[in-house]
């Protein structure tokens, strides 16, 4: 079958298996897949090949959903989506249709079971009918609109809360990381919500905190401690980049390579939750090297 259909989906496609999956190398494969179907198909049998093409990448991508499941369940520390990174300084068309996918929302989305995490993406991150994901998941419409009830009522408040305006969210984001560095608790302390939350994706490959860590001063501390234990070397180099659409930070060092990308979370003012990724096993394509 011919390839235009797809290409013009694809970024469609990749979307909707990253919301579902929360990695954007799984959601690659399984759009592969997808690929390979549409390739299979009977060209005369398909009368709306978007809808044919999003039914078979949700399939597929639930199918994987339920067996990364298992191995997140085993996951030393927090288990955080990988990050999609961009340079706020170049902004160019996206290849993947994720912009609604920030990382507070496929947090939330972890909460859900993987029919019930289908249909939020399909309904409130891709605007789909429910009558169309009806057809995707081989449901009702009624019974669908039951589960995203139930699902919006797990995952809590899934709505983007960005009402600060970029320049300030990046000035609080760099702000952050400078009173991180240079050890000041207070200073820390004033740039966070109160109940500031932090999550540290180590994977056991590099030091980081197994559980997340609550509070402005628990956070503030950390980062402090964290900085001071850990000997950074002398030569850090500051990236900034948007992760997920949200201001972040890519550390590497021009000796060593990657550090770390700090990604953050406002809301307010104020910093309600930092995510950081340290491990480079887990987000190869993250992390250039300088």
């Amino acid at each position: 079958m011919s390839g235009d259909a797809f290409t013009a989906c694809r970024p469609r496609l990749l979307g909707i298996a990253y919301g579902l999956l929360g990695e954007l190398t799984e959601a690659e494969d399984a759009v592969q897949d997808a690929w390979l179907r549409w390739q299979g198909a009977d060209a005369e049998a398909i009368r709306n090949p978007e809808a044919f093409l999003v039914t078979v990448t949700t399939r597929l991508a639930l199918d994987r959903l339920r067996s990364a499941r298992a191995r997140r369940e085993v996951y030393v520390g927090p288990w955080l989506p990988e990050p999609l990174l961009s340079d706020p300084e170049t902004p160019e068309t996206k290849a993947i249709e994720a912009e609604a996918l920030d990382l507070a929302l496929l947090g939330a989305l972890e909460r859900l079971n993987p029919v019930e995490r289908a249909v939020l993406v399909l309904r409130d991150a891709f605007d789909l009918e429910y009558a169309e994901i009806a057809d995707v998941l081989d449901r009702t419409p009624a019974g669908v609109r039951q589960i995203a009830k139930r699902a919006r009522d797990h995952a809590g408040d899934t709505s983007r809360r960005r009402a600060v305006d970029e320049e300030e969210r990046q000035r609080l984001a760099e702000a952050f990381m400078v009173a991180s560095l240079s050890g000041d608790v207070d200073g820390l302390r004033d740039l966070l919500a109160a109940d500031a939350v932090m999550y540290s994706d180590g994977g056991g490959v590099v030091t980081a905190a197994r559980k997340p860590v609550y509070g402005a001063d628990k956070v503030a501390r950390f980062m402090v401690g964290v900085q001071r234990k850990s000997a950074w070397p002398s030569d850090p180099v500051f990236t900034r980049v948007l992760v997920n659409g949200d201001p972040g930070i890519r550390m590497d060092s021009s000796s060593e390579g990657f550090l770390g990308i700090v990604a953050i979370q406002v809301a307010e003012g104020a910093i309600e939750a930092v995510r950081i990724f340290s491990n480079p096993e887990r987000f190869p394509a993250a992390f250039p090297r300088v």
